[in-house]
């Protein structure tokens, strides 16, 4: 029987990648001159942790990390923005950490079930872990399956993968 997986995953090293030519960018400006903003990436537990002095300089740092995700092809809502509120730092300096997702939470796969089985189509999805499971008979619903999803935004960046005849 035909199947395929629905997962949401980040490339690390693309992300590290990311990361570093942002902590240049932002050497770079003008108006970080004699700034003591840092950007880190936590591997391990996927989150970004940026501090730097104020709510202007926050903003251009996160602008500057979405728009070099952009460029290297990963998708800016794999960054839980609204995750982290700002903390206050030692001295006058300002923390935000910013979670990076990896699967699929258990809420959108629900919507992802949900959307699947109402849109009549002959196939069975079934949530596994951080993944949903996609089977039918034909691989054309399947392409369906594919198409349906890539119209609707589910808050996070969705591959497909494991095409199995």
């Amino acid at each position: 029987m035909p199947s395929f997986d629905i997962v949401s995953k980040i490339d690390g090293q693309t992300l590290d990648n990311v990361i570093n030519i942002a902590k240049k960018d932002i050497l770079n400006r003008y108006d970080f001159n004699d700034s003591k903003s840092t950007v880190d990436l936590d591997k391990k537990t996927n989150i970004v942790t940026v501090v730097t002095e104020n709510d202007m300089r926050l903003k251009a740092i996160q602008d500057s990390i979405i728009s070099r995700m952009v460029k290297q092809q990963l998708d800016p809502k794999a960054l839980d923005l609204d995750f982290g509120k700002e903390q206050a730092a030692s001295g006058n300096m300002i923390r935000k950490e910013i979670k990076v997702k990896q699967g699929i939470e258990q809420e959108t796969a629900k919507k992802i079930v949900k959307k699947i089985k109402d849109s009549g189509l002959k196939v069975q999805a079934s949530i596994m872990d951080d993944q949903v499971r996609v089977q039918a008979k034909k691989i054309d619903d399947l392409q369906s399956v594919i198409a349906l999803c890539r119209k609707d935004d589910f808050g996070q960046p969705l591959q497909y993968i494991n095409m199995r005849n």
